[in-house]
């Protein structure tokens, strides 16, 4: 089977929830302590292996292309006066990276999570993939972990498509989507029979979640192509449905590590608390200031 190289990384919404900061730049450049968050997920691609990546950004926006790119200047002046370190975590990116590309999400387009698939079709060509989304968050100890954990599943099973899965209360599943597994003989581990969108507790079939880290194989652009709008937007989750019907699809629980977004202010606090307290230069400080709030 062929090796996932390739990655697609959503980043094409307007970030509303996180107006106005969002009037000046993109949701994904807003840090989560001193790198912005979609920085997090280009080093959880290469950790995975996959270093040919593709930004799809919103149409008329370079912040995320310019932040990106390499900057002579401000370089020379970290280097006159010993601060090269600063910029440690972008060299890295920027030698381990084979493609670092920035595509524009046409407003033809429809609005939906599937969109940016579509945008990144020519980068895709006929090859498996990764796609996240944007504003999920995986923290782990070794960066690419849980991704290469999924990638290794989707080769051994010869899958179509495998998601990030997590467990959430069950006082909560009515505002995320329900895994309902396939039943029988388990000759594929969480085979995914279909995903329901926010049912009410009584109603949904697990207390499992799918989020933004899939393994797809190039079957999702037949199941986008007929794919109907749903309230006026493309869904990923319809497409992973509709080759669920045919194909073998799984829903990987997360073991080691934790899925957190950061799609909201709340959670986004959250997240910087917790990647903080992973943090050997800060966990100690904010761990006794945390104690100390009431």
């Amino acid at each position: 089977m062929v090796r996932v190289v390739k990655g697609v990384i959503a980043a094409a919404g307007r970030g509303t929830r996180f107006l106005p900061v969002t009037k000046g730049y993109p949701k994904e450049l807003v840090p989560i302590l001193e790198k912005p968050n979609i920085q997090y997920l280009v080093e959880e691609l290469l950790g995975a292996g996959v270093n040919q990546i593709a930004i799809v950004h919103r149409h008329g926006d370079n912040k995320i292309k310019q932040y990106f790119t390499p900057d002579p200047e401000l370089e020379k002046y970290l280097r006159a006066n010993k601060k090269e370190d600063f910029l440690k975590s972008l060299y890295q990116i920027w030698q381990k990276s084979k493609v670092l590309k920035f595509i524009p999400q046409s407003p033809k387009l429809p609005y939906g999570s599937a969109s940016p698939i579509l945008a990144a079709k020519s980068f895709i060509g006929k090859d498996p993939f990764v796609f996240m989304y944007g504003d999920d968050m995986v923290v782990e100890s070794k960066p690419g972990t849980y991704l290469k954990s999924l990638i290794k599943i989707f080769r051994k099973y010869q899958a179509e498509a495998v998601a990030g899965a997590s467990a959430v209360p069950w006082s909560k599943i009515n505002r995320y989507s329900s895994a309902q597994y396939k039943k029988g003989k388990k000759k594929v581990p969480f085979q995914l029979a279909k995903v329901f969108e926010k049912l009410p507790r009584d109603k949904a079939p697990s207390n499992i979640t799918l989020f933004g880290r899939f393994v797809v194989g190039p079957k999702i652009f037949s199941a986008l192509q007929k794919q109907k709008l749903s309230q006026g937007e493309l869904f990923f989750t319809d497409a992973v449905n509709d080759l669920a019907q045919t194909e073998t699809v799984i829903a990987q629980p997360i073991k080691k590590g934790q899925w957190l977004t950061t799609g909201d202010p709340l959670r986004w606090l959250k997240t910087n608390i917790a990647i903080g307290l992973r943090d050997p230069e800060i966990k100690k400080e904010l761990k006794a200031f945390l104690k100390k709030i009431k």
